[in-house]
């Protein structure tokens, strides 16, 4: 993949040239997470463009590192592991704890796309913990520049949770107020609730169950609950 080799006699230096590549073990990473479909893996890893995603995947499936699925009686593409992307997951969740436990929180939170934010709270909001009947939230996001700081979920009995931008012409059961940091904190373990309320980086407000619920019902990371993060720093 890399453009020039290193030239050393040493198997980590082979491995670096497959894998360093920006993006690799991140799309690597979101296809474990079960995302297969060319989208849905964009959406998840974040500021990929579609050209660069196309070239790393058709980089990793010649590298034997992902099989390429297609269905032509569907037209659809999934993207699978091999038994070798498989192996690498050690590596991986090692990469992964090490981070929560030795990068800074203000560094690991600052680059934060809230589109993919939402995009995977919905898929990953644990509705189970919700009241049985339909569910509406507005989130608005004060540290977001962008056209779109607001956003809703729907969620009906029964149905995928809705993530949107636009006003739903229904009553709202619960308003948050907070920043793209303070929400990836909850989410990578780096703060919890009552810190970041306390902290004043996130207001919640409306139906009294949905907030007493809120730490049942908020996705957290599988690495939120490992050892000496390094947590948010409280407010200044």
């Amino acid at each position: 993949m890399s453009s020039k080799p290193y030239g050393t006699i040493c198997a980590l230096s082979k491995a670096c040239e497959i894998l360093e590549p920006r993006w690799t073990l991140l799309i690597l990473n979101q296809i474990w997470s079960g995302y297969t479909r060319f989208s849905d893996i964009r959406r998840a890893v974040g500021n990929i463009s579609p050209g660069v995603l196309s070239k790393r995947l058709g980089e990793l499936e010649k590298a034997g590192l992902v099989e390429r699925i297609e269905d032509r009686a569907k037209g659809t593409v999934d993207y699978i592991r091999t038994q070798a992307a498989i192996e690498l997951e050690p590596m991986m969740d090692g990469l992964s704890i090490w981070a929560q436990r030795h990068i800074d929180a203000e560094v690991a939170l600052s680059d934060a796309n809230l589109s993919s934010m939402m995009w995977f709270f919905g898929k990953a909001v644990q509705t189970a913990h919700f009241p049985t009947r339909r569910i509406v939230m507005r989130l608005h996001f004060s540290d977001e520049s962008g056209p779109y700081p607001t956003w809703w979920l729907l969620a009906e009995p029964g149905a995928s949770p809705e993530i949107c931008v636009e006003v739903p012409d229904l009553d709202v059961d619960l308003y948050i107020e907070t920043t793209k940091v303070s929400w990836q904190a909850l989410f990578l373990g780096r703060s919890t609730i009552p810190r970041e309320i306390d902290a004043g980086r996130l207001f919640v407000t409306g139906d009294a169950l949905l907030i007493r619920m809120m730490d049942q019902w908020l996705p957290r990371s599988v690495y939120a609950g490992a050892g000496n993060i390094r947590m948010l720093g409280a407010a200044e």
